[in-house]
């Protein structure tokens, strides 16, 4: 629901202790808190919200309840005494006359339940060494019974009816897609689902650099912190349970105790733009309020691949690994699509993902599924592989399919003389592959004065046609074969001189080369007697002996280069 503003007097007295709090609070957050997170998108905005909340009074864990008694109560009064919202049961829990929070907590045997289990983070035996400890985001009173089926288990979607069901928290097994492989999760009721996932939201976001040592739902990282799979599950429970004025009565009201706010529940799409739908937008305050991301739903539906549909990988060497990408397409997905391959070649056809997120699907493009085929033996093979879940009534087959064949084995090829040179353009020749092969690979150099260029070119015959040649610039090019996306060794290089054409055997047997940072040595053979002056005509290096294709790399500075092997003195700038 779209929450508004209103104001609340609070007034705490108890027994044992007396809490001063202002006699106006307004429902708001003070002007100038959120700043930091103008201007921001995806995972700087994040740390952006991190930056603006972290910093708050840690409470103390045994004095919750004394917090408690005024920001996890219903707004109704029971017989004139106040009843403590418990998000874990329908159980009615009283603060009768006369009670503190803690000692009604003691008295109606509830516990302090952290939504985030404590031994997620724990380090050494200790987990109060940080204040998630007792961060009112993170905590909240429980009912005893539902508190111990929870268990430290992750948030998901319990399949059936679960082995714990007391009507608002359900525990069991979790559904396929769910639990980042924790077999058992805890589910709690749809009123609640969206508080949950905004507390979880504020702890991935405060608390990205906990070590995280269980890992159902968290990684060790600032960004995104969630699995995917949790937060495309979190994001869609805040859609179906957006903030209620149950929610925004305890922002401000946890604000006096801890001094610091949930943005999540200040900014309802605060989470579409770090891990949802609207990453791609830069988060302004002002723009605040005007959009809200619907839930999904309707039917899930794949619409590709077909059911029946066939991936033909072809030929592949023995040995060898061919990726191909199945496109995937489909809407109104809430849970993970599931994949498997069967038949006996099963092993041969090897899925990069086993899962496709919601996310994936139901932006309205196309999602690329890798799948790798790796023949064994000589022979054609087929498996089939399955997509299933997802919500899905039934499965969808694909057929792969695939042929081993022995691993050819390719010679060098020979380049030759370029023919048909004109100012822009020349023709690049090599002998014909003695093999059979499926193309050639021509890889083309330009030496130019600020390094060189290259460009890799294919042909299905033994000469290609190259344009974009310029007359005062060196080039070279070798060739090599492919088949079965299998390479030969390069061939002999050629050059194309700016005043004509020359193999490398021909009368200009060494050829400087620019490089980033220096100069390369494009040779037929180990050359001797290269010096290096500088521009005042000192030497400052020389090379007894230099090899074919040998960088070196010089200062920035203007250079000159002499050898027995170039025609005449070379002039270099280095920048």
């Amino acid at each position: 629901m779209k929450y508004s503003r209103t104001k609340i007097l609070l007034i705490a007295v108890s027994l044992f202790s007396v809490y001063l709090l202002p006699a106006v609070a307004e429902a708001t957050y003070k002007e100038g808190y959120y700043n930091a997170m103008n201007g921001k998108r995806k995972e700087a905005l994040k740390e952006a919200a991190k930056q603006c909340v972290s910093s708050h009074t840690r409470l103390n864990y045994s004095d919750l309840p004394n917090q408690w008694q005024y920001t996890d109560v219903y707004p109704e009064l029971v017989n004139g005494n106040k009843r403590w919202w418990d998000m874990y049961s329908d159980a009615v829990y009283l603060i009768n006359s006369g009670q503190s929070g803690k000692t009604s907590f003691s008295a109606n045997k509830m516990q302090r339940e952290h939504s985030v289990p404590k031994s997620w983070w724990k380090q050494n035996g200790d987990v109060e060494y940080t204040p998630a400890y007792s961060d009112l985001w993170n905590l909240y009173p429980s009912d005893a019974a539902a508190n111990q089926a929870k268990l430290n288990y992750p948030f998901g979607i319990v399949s059936g009816n679960g082995t714990f069901n007391n009507g608002v928290s359900k525990v069991g097994p979790a559904k396929t897609g769910f639990g980042g492989g924790s077999g058992m999760v805890f589910e709690p009721d749809d009123r609640y689902k969206g508080d949950f996932a905004r507390s979880i939201f504020y702890m991935a976001t405060v608390y990205d650099d906990l070590p995280w040592v269980i890992n159902y739902m968290f990684n060790s990282e600032s960004w995104p912190t969630l699995r995917t799979w949790a937060y495309d599950m979190l994001l869609q429970w805040s859609r179906q349970d957006p903030v209620s004025q149950k929610e925004i009565d305890r922002n401000d009201r946890a604000e006096l105790y801890q001094r610091n706010r949930n943005p999540f529940i200040d900014f309802p799409e605060l989470a579409e733009y770090i891990w949802g739908t609207r990453t791609t937008e830069i988060f302004y305050i002002k723009d605040q309020g005007e959009q809200v991301t619907p839930p999904i739903t309707g039917d899930p539906e794949l619409t590709l691949p077909v059911n029946g549909e066939a991936l033909d990988f072809g030929q592949v060497a023995v040995g060898s690994t061919k990726v191909f990408y199945l496109q995937v397409q489909g809407k109104n997905f809430t849970t993970p699509l599931s994949l498997s391959v069967s038949g006996s070649a099963r092993s041969q056809f090897v899925l990069e993902e086993t899962t496709i997120i919601p996310s994936a699907l139901n932006g309205g493009g196309v999602y690329n599924l890798p799948i790798a085929f790796t023949p064994a033996e000589e022979g054609s093979v087929e498996a089939k592989m399955l997509i299933y879940d997802g919500g899905l009534s039934g499965s969808v087959a694909v057929l792969l399919k695939g042929e081993g064949v022995a691993k050819p084995v390719l010679s060098p090829l020979v380049a030759t003389d370029p023919t048909d040179i004109t100012d822009n353009s020349y023709r690049a020749n090599w002998q014909p592959a003695k093999e059979v092969v499926d193309y050639y690979i021509v890889n083309r150099v330009r030496y130019l004065e600020d390094g060189t260029e290259g460009e890799v070119l294919e042909s299905d015959t033994n000469s290609l046609v190259i344009e974009g040649r310029d007359p005062n610039v060196m080039e070279s090019y070798t060739v090599q074969s492919s088949r079965l996306d299998l390479l030969s060794e390069p061939s002999n290089t050629i050059l194309v001189m700016p005043s004509g054409v020359s193999e490398i055997n021909s009368l200009t047997p060494m050829v400087i080369g620019m490089v980033e940072g220096g100069f390369s040595i494009i040779s037929n053979e180990s050359r001797s007697g290269l010096r290096v002056f500088d521009i005042s005509g000192r030497i400052f290096a020389e090379y007894s002996v230099i090899d074919e294709g040998e960088s070196v790399l010089l200062p920035a500075g203007v250079y000159v280069l002499e050898s027995p092997a170039i025609s005449k003195p070379v002039k270099m700038i280095v920048r």
